[in-house]
């Protein structure tokens, strides 16, 4: 396979960016995330790649609980901020803003939507775990178009 062209056509996937927030106790993470997709409608089942040498897997493998929050259109530089590793860059949530309720669903307060999930099933998958989910929770922050990996020009593609 040609390496080059592997990338070139890995790199017409359509993908959004979104915020993945997640706590465990009284810490709360985030993470810039794109593969991402909905896998059941009954029951509502989303699946989400994580990086497995993260601070958030951990997180959520223990808590078992995170908060897909979908960007807006015109969010790049803050997609950009929350693809820090929070294991290199422990203070990257200074100056967000956000809302963590009682039930740990933890919601960007700039963000356009919200889903919060339950995890069920964390799957190897290579250099990372996909984690599938329960959809049990979800609401609208604003109205308007989302963030794609287009739009921000970020190119991600083994």
């Amino acid at each position: 396979m040609d390496p080059k062209v592997k990338r070139q056509v890995l790199r017409t996937y359509t993908y959004g960016l979104y915020v993945v927030m997640c706590q465990d106790g009284d810490e709360v993470n985030g993470f810039t995330a794109n593969w991402l997709t909905q896998v059941s409608f009954d029951p509502p089942l989303v699946a989400v790649s994580v990086e497995n040498e993260t601070k958030s897997l951990p997180m959520i493998k223990n808590s078992r609980k995170f908060t897909i929050n979908t960007l807006r259109s015109g969010q790049r530089d803050l997609a950009g901020h929350m693809g820090q590793s929070a294991l290199k860059k422990p203070d990257k949530l200074n100056g967000i803003s956000y809302t963590a309720r009682p039930d740990g669903v933890i919601i960007f307060d700039e963000g356009l939507a919200w889903t919060a999930c339950e995890a069920r099933e964390f799957i190897p998958a290579g250099d990372s775990t996909l984690v599938v989910a329960e959809v049990v929770d979800a609401g609208m922050v604003a109205d308007g178009p989302s963030l794609t990996m287009a739009e921000a020009g970020f190119r991600h593609a083994g």
